[in-house]
């Protein structure tokens, strides 16, 4: 019986898809998994006594989109050590499982040399090369090949991949096509990009060619136009760069064909229209559909969701994952009928928070955002996203790193910043395909709901407001089962409205910042007994992952 219930679902989607025409998940979904919950082992609790002021309604029914693996990727630059030598990090990334890291980065990536050994650039890169200002010598590029313990290589990249049980995608160097000297950089570039796809060898289904070029800080995006042999402008634009991007394709499409391989290439899109944004970045997607929309498998666009470099509040950042992620799809959608090009499948591949100045980033109130993007990501149908990134660098606490790379004071190298326990709950607990819901009572309340293709129901709630709630959660059309349960994350009272710790059901973290990591995969469930319903307290700026049993269980 839910067997085929279950294939019935999958037909009512791909009918959908064909349907409306806007399919953003694509051939991501090709690889899409049934999920089956696992029921954790838990201790009773009652639920609470007080009326509840806020109503969360599921429809169980009523599908909205396929859950991707893809969507919990994250980023594994080569600044972050050879990590096969770092148990303790490969186990923590294990246990995550992300199931998807970009390599090598990042916007270094355009000055990546992946066959190269250390300091042993091309003879037509210029040395020093010019990038936003600033001088950039052979110890600023990165190097496949190079063995030192900083960096990771290519072979060890793949290795990782191995050790994670992880799919990669990978960035490869588009500015080389610009700044390169020779007589046809931009073959050059495509050349040395096709051959890692043969050295490759169909271990990599996704490449994107380049990273934010549209962007002043980026290599390539300004070259020295005396030392350019085919001509090239000054300053990059979306026309340019979609020409060389139809280079880049056919010459890698053409490696993939010798290798037997099957890839999809990712474009270099700007995710919004901003009034605000230099000419290049808002003419940069019409130039490029116009020039390559036949060739593009897949739209590449980043976002940091929160004003640029603003001590923002827990509001505000709480407050942009809904509407950020909504315009990202929508303006993908509006150029592409603007310049008459098919809808492609979208790739959000790095993603976080810009607030800085009171820790924003290594706080708990990100590890709510993250969570409330993923439910934002699922729900409006992306491919695929990786956050950036798994290491990074302190910076007074202004860290886009998941993990401390060693230079967080008084903390253990690789330990975990509270945004690891929210990414690790929420894919535990949400199944493989999200339904609709909605809340009433409490703006502050967000709910994102699923099933699993086991029967259960997983629902994850949100409570970003600063006061204590009482809910009432509903299932439609679901027989519910004996009991749900429940992991409640809430933060500390340090470091004022951005905890730098995060505690799963009450559990503490192990050291000064971070989360329960030791002792994670055995903190109990709270286990309520289902009678009329289901009433759950929602602590002030908390999240609640539950799993709700059917009646087959």
């Amino acid at each position: 019986m839910r067997i085929n219930s279950y294939l019935f679902l999958l037909l009512a989607m791909t009918i959908t898809d064909l349907c409306t025409g806007q399919d953003t998940q694509g051939f991501f979904a090709d690889d899409f998994k049934p999920k089956e919950a696992v029921i954790p082992e838990s201790k009773e609790i009652s639920g609470p006594v007080t009326d509840p002021g806020v109503s969360i309604t599921v429809n169980f029914q009523d599908t909205v989109a396929r859950v991707l693996d893809y969507i919990y990727g994250n980023n594994a630059n080569v600044y972050m050590t050879q990590m096969i030598s770092q148990p303790e990090l490969i186990n923590h990334i294990r246990l995550l499982n992300p199931n998807l890291l970009r390599y090598p980065g990042g916007n270094l990536s355009n000055m990546f040399f992946w066959n190269a050994k250390r300091r042993k650039l091309p003879a037509d890169v210029p040395n020093p090369l010019y990038v936003g200002g600033y001088t950039k010598y052979s110890d600023n590029f990165w190097y496949g090949k190079n063995k030192r313990a900083y960096t990771l290589s290519v072979d060890n990249y793949y290795k990782m991949l191995e050790q994670t049980n992880s799919t990669g995608i990978i960035c490869v160097n588009y500015a080389y096509a610009r700044y390169g000297t020779g007589p046809e950089p931009v073959q050059t570039a495509a050349k040395l990009a096709a051959d890692w796809v043969r050295y490759d060898n169909g271990r990599t289904k996704f490449w994107e060619i380049g990273n934010e070029n549209y962007g002043a800080w980026q290599a390539g995006h300004e070259i020295d136009i005396k030392n350019n042999k085919d001509g090239q402008p000054k300053i990059i634009s979306g026309e340019l760069y979609g020409k060389h991007f139809r280079i880049f394709a056919d010459s890698m499409r053409a490696a993939a064909k010798e290798t037997g391989a099957d890839i999809k290439l990712g474009a270099v899109m700007v995710e919004i229209h901003k009034e605000y944004d230099a000419p290049i970045e808002n003419g940069w997607n019409r130039g490029l559909l116009e020039q390559a929309g036949d060739k593009i498998d897949f739209y590449v666009v980043h976002s940091y969701y929160t004003p640029y470099n603003d001590n923002s509040t827990a509001a505000v950042i709480l407050n942009t994952s809904e509407k950020a992620t909504i315009k990202m799809v929508k303006h993908m959608n509006e150029i592409s009928a603007e310049c008459n090009v098919s809808m492609k499948p979208v790739a959000l591949t790095e993603w976080n928070i810009f607030a800085t100045g009171s820790k924003q980033s290594c706080s708990f109130i990100n590890g709510i955002h993250a969570t409330m993007v993923l439910g934002e990501l699922i729900k409006n149908r992306f491919g695929m996203a990786c956050r950036w990134d798994l290491v990074n660098r302190w910076a007074d606490g202004n860290d886009h790193g998941m993990f401390n790379y060693g230079d967080e004071p008084d903390v253990p190298r690789w330990n975990p910043r509270p945004v690891y326990f929210y990414m690790y709950f929420f894919q535990r607990f949400f199944g493989d395909h999200m339904v609709s819901s909605s809340v009433s009572g409490n703006k502050d309340v967000v709910a994102y709901a699923s099933k699993f293709s086991s029967g259960e129901a997983g629902i994850v709630v949100v409570n970003r407001g600063k006061k204590e709630q009482v809910a009432e959660l509903v299932i439609n059309d679901f027989k519910y089962g004996k009991r749900c349960y429940i992991y409640t994350l809430t933060g500390g009272d340090d470091n004022g409205e951005f905890s730098q710790k995060v505690f799963v059901n009450r559990s503490g973290p192990d050291n000064l910042t971070g989360g329960p990591v030791k002792d994670l995969q055995n903190i109990k469930a709270l286990s309520q007994k289902i009678n009329k319903g289901i009433k759950l307290g929602l602590p002030a700026y908390s999240v609640l992952f539950l799993l709700v049993e059917d009646q087959e269980k």
